[in-house]
């Protein structure tokens, strides 16, 4: 039972993610296309938004990591 948690932790927490991280590379690169001018401010608040929704997943294995030794 722990082992399905586990895997239910770390699955539904990095489905987020990488949802968030696809729709921010696609809106970006969209905004990149209608505006090249301004592509270094989009490019640097794309790569810091794929940061933070990176974290959620980190956060999600860290929790899947107690749940599997605790």
């Amino acid at each position: 039972m722990k082992d399905l948690a586990v895997g239910l932790a770390m699955g539904l927490g990095a489905i987020g993610p990488g949802i968030g991280i696809g729709l921010l590379v696609a809106q970006g690169l969209s905004a990149i296309g209608r505006n090249p001018e301004a592509s270094s401010k989009i490019q640097t608040n794309m790569i810091l938004g794929i940061a933070f929704c990176e974290t959620i997943a980190i956060y999600a294995l860290v929790i899947a990591l107690i749940l599997k030794f605790v």
